[in-house]
């Protein structure tokens, strides 16, 4: 494919050459700096000039250059931005030439003496400059940043040179994933790691993603979950395990779903849903301390964490909406209940099915503070331990805030009869039509007759809670990654 370049692209190109004839390589190995924007700003910050100068400190100094003030260039490292004062009566003619060839986006090694401008802002009085990387695009105005919101998600290597704000959110990313593990940590669960590659279907209610495994002769799956490998453990004696991971689901783009996400599973054993409630609720009691946050934004919605969350049972709310005990319908009278209430009825529907979507179209948008909603029935939750009162409902408990889910929790099943029974409706609903039914996991139902502890389990969705609590509206923009569609400009079609 031949290239086309703009002007200014063409011209770094062809500065590539002439410093080449003046001794200077365009890109060069890495000169290991002494210090960085950080480590001056911490140390110096509080000194004057006479008090820095009258120690006479030479440091290097390595970034990328984002502005040239006069005399000054700027240059950018990760932590921030420090200055470079360049005095041109005190460069060699090679440097010179540098600086006459040098454009914004260039990485460079500065090495000089420490000091203060008028301004009282830190500085390296350049004694001399090396480039690094010759940039041969221009960088996007310092100020407007990539305008096209789709450019900062497609180009997030150019956003995040230009967009302090979006380096700050992968930054507080990275802390609220340290502080996920911390928490758990603390309580001495386990940090395991659970294939990616799964021969059978099962964990979650998804559609999967299939490849092809040469060494075997047979498709698998992407894991649409961790949460079978992760009870298999609690088997295995390991009472307390959860994984940080990818999960891969097949399914549609919206801003609050990506196809390729991070979750969290956590599972212990001699817990129950309640158990797992309050380990779902410390999570965020543990975040939301160490980053000092008290209330949010998300989607227009103001949210505050005040603790203990509330919690609401799923059925007792359907029926406070219809009008209806529906508890007391059979099938036959749920599905009628819901084509009044316009609900599309899919061929294997029943009770559960009918409450389930009730909840969707009348309750959950109105859960805007941190909401359990817990007791749902069980033909959407196949994993679940009955309610020992009401076996057509199950102790499981999803987290709502700002009228979305963030997790998913459960008394695990450790009746091996009862979940094949389960894994077998589940077939039955497959061959129904509903694409998202689980598979029989035979190894699983083996593990279960080795005998499982009581147990609960949880799974916490990572990309949205780093939403919330970067009050970022779409999972887009807090992906370093996200999927797009290809761009023309890069030969997409």
């Amino acid at each position: 494919m031949e290239r086309k370049f703009t002007e200014q692209e063409q011209v770094r190109r062809e500065k590539i050459e002439s410093l080449a004839k003046n001794g200077i390589r365009a890109f060069n190995a890495t000169i290991k700096p002494t210090t960085n924007s950080l480590e001056i700003e911490k140390q110096f910050s509080n000194s004057t000039r006479e008090e820095i100068e009258s120690q006479n400190l030479t440091e290097t100094v390595n970034g990328r250059v984002v502005a040239q003030r006069g005399p000054f260039i700027v240059l950018q490292d990760r932590y921030g931005t420090i200055q470079v004062y360049i005095d041109k009566k005190t460069l060699d003619e090679q440097t010179l030439e540098l600086l006459h060839q040098l454009d914004l986006g260039d990485i460079v090694s500065a090495t000089g003496l420490l000091s203060k401008t008028h301004t009282n802002a830190l500085m390296v009085k350049a004694q001399s400059l090396t480039l690094l990387t010759k940039a041969l695009k221009p960088l996007p105005d310092k100020y407007h940043g990539l305008a096209d919101i789709e450019d900062r998600r497609r180009y997030r290597y150019v956003d995040l040179i230009v967009n302090e704000q979006s380096r700050r959110t992968f930054e507080l990313r990275t802390k609220i994933i340290k502080g996920v593990r911390e928490y758990f940590d603390n309580l001495d669960y386990l940090d395991v790691d659970t294939p990616v590659l799964h021969p059978i279907l099962g964990g979650a209610a998804a559609r999967p993603f299939v490849t092809f495994y040469n060494a075997l002769d047979r498709n698998f799956y992407l894991r649409i979950a961790t949460e079978l490998p992760l009870k298999k453990l609690l088997v295995g004696g390991l009472e307390r395990v959860y994984e940080i991971g990818r999960i891969f689901r097949n399914e549609g783009v919206d801003t609050t779903h990506n196809p390729e996400f991070t979750s969290i599973e956590f599972y212990e054993a001699y817990s129950d849903i309640w158990g797992m409630m309050d380990r779902t609720e410390g999570v965020f009691k543990h975040l939301t301390e160490k980053l000092g946050i008290n209330k949010v934004t998300f989607n227009g919605m103001e949210i505050e964490f005040k603790y203990p969350f509330a919690r609401l049972n799923m059925v007792d709310a359907v029926s406070e909406k219809v009008g209806v005990n529906v508890r007391e319908l059979n099938d036959e009278q749920a599905i009628a209940l819901a084509k009044k209430h316009g609900v599309k009825v899919e061929k294997y529907f029943k009770l559960g099915h009918v409450i389930n979507e009730l909840f969707e179209k009348y309750v959950e948008e109105t859960l805007i503070q941190p909401t359990f909603v817990y007791g749902h029935p069980i033909e959407i939750s196949p994993l679940a331990f009955k309610e020992l009162d009401d076996e057509r409902f199950t102790q499981r408990a999803e987290l709502f805030i700002g009228k979305k889910e963030f997790a998913n929790m459960f008394t695990e099943l450790t009746d091996p009869i009862d979940q094949l029974e389960r894994f077998e409706a589940q077939l039955e609903e497959k061959e129904a039509g509903n694409e998202e039914a689980n598979e029989i996991d035979w190894d699983f139902v083996n593990a279960l007759e080795y005998g499982m502890p009581p147990a609960g389990g949880c799974g916490i969705g990572i990309d949205r809670l780093v939403m919330l609590l970067t009050e970022n509206d779409s999972i887009r923009d807090i992906l370093l990654f996200p999927q797009l569609k290809d761009s023309k400009e890069l030969g997409g079609n």
